[in-house]
């Protein structure tokens, strides 16, 4: 290497290290915090309402999307999105850490909810809708709750209320012991767990009503194939709730809109998707029967966890 060389790059190395230097002078100098001469507000940033899985997460954003859009236009300054989950463990998880703002839990995720700083202000209607159903082929011979022994049944997700724990306690009184004599399938989903019976995984599937009239009219061979065969008596619909740290103006407007909806064409079409005549008021001791059915739950069947 010539010497010529040498002394170049050692030449640019001492450049570079020069305007590195005055780089990092000129920032300290240049920098200095700044401060706004308003304060946070709450309305500002964008407010997450989280749903539970009614629905498959495609299905759920074309249902409460437009709900969402519509607090978003008729609230100054606020924001809403929908936040979908793909399974209840996930759903449960973000509920409990506090991550939405506003949110629609099933019953049992309300009531668990209450203990992580939400408090309810409303609910889905229609509490008859709100019970377990299960469906069977139509070519099948079970006919009674015993001939289900020995045999595999779906289920959403051990959470589910309407959908698992429901059927599961009815099976329960009904002559089952259902830790011990069926094949229990968790599936992931309402959709899943009626599936499964139609492609034969299962010989029954546990489901609500809401998703099976839904999903039976998108795909009207379901409807000719499977038939429901029991259903449980019903218990407090899905609720609204709201986080404890929500600007009460905000939770003031997000509650009369959305107890108000079914007063107008639009909001009617999109409670119609749900199978739903209305949202209405509700509070914390709404749910105090879901708390009485827990405990039977978590002392007859199984532990609830």
């Amino acid at each position: 290497m010539s010497r010529l060389y040498k002394n170049s790059s050692a030449y640019i190395i001492i450049l570079l290290s020069i305007f590195l230097m005055s780089c990092d002078q000129q920032q300290v100098t240049e920098y200095s915090p700044e401060y706004s001469v308003n304060p946070y507000i709450e309305s500002e940033k964008v407010l997450i309402i989280g749903v539970h899985p009614l629905h498959n997460p495609k299905r759920l954003h074309e249902v409460f999307g437009p709900i969402a859009a519509y607090l978003s236009e008729n609230i100054d300054g606020v924001s809403f999105k929908i936040e979908a989950s793909r399974n209840y463990a996930s759903y449960d998880n973000k509920l409990y850490s506090r991550k939405f703002h506003f949110a629609l839990p099933n019953p049992f995720q309300t009531v668990n909810s209450l203990e992580h700083g939400y408090k309810v202000f409303g609910k889905m209607a229609d509490d008859e809708n709100f019970r377990g159903i299960f469906l069977v082929r139509k070519d099948s011979n079970i006919k009674k709750v015993t001939d289900l022994k020995g045999q595999a049944v779906s289920f959403p997700a051990p959470t589910a209320l309407a959908a698992t724990m429901m059927p599961q306690y009815y099976l329960q009184q009904n002559g089952l012991n259902v830790m011990q004599d069926i094949d229990i399938k968790y599936v992931g989903s309402q959709e899943s767990s009626i599936m499964n019976v139609m492609l034969g995984d299962t010989i029954a599937g546990a489901t609500w009503p809401p998703p099976w009239r839904a999903l039976s009219k998108e795909r009207p061979e379901l409807a000719k194939e499977l038939t429901v065969i029991w259903q449980t008596t019903p218990l407090p619909n899905n609720s609204w709730v709201i986080r404890d740290d929500i600007n009460d103006d905000v939770a003031r407007d997000v509650k009369k809109l959305l107890l108000n909806l079914h007063n107008h064409s639009q909001g009617k079409k999109w409670l119609a998707k749900m199978e739903l005549s209305m949202f209405e008021a509700a509070n914390n001791s709404t749910y105090d029967p879901v708390i009485d059915f827990l405990d039977r739950f978590n002392k007859e069947v199984r532990e609830i966890k």
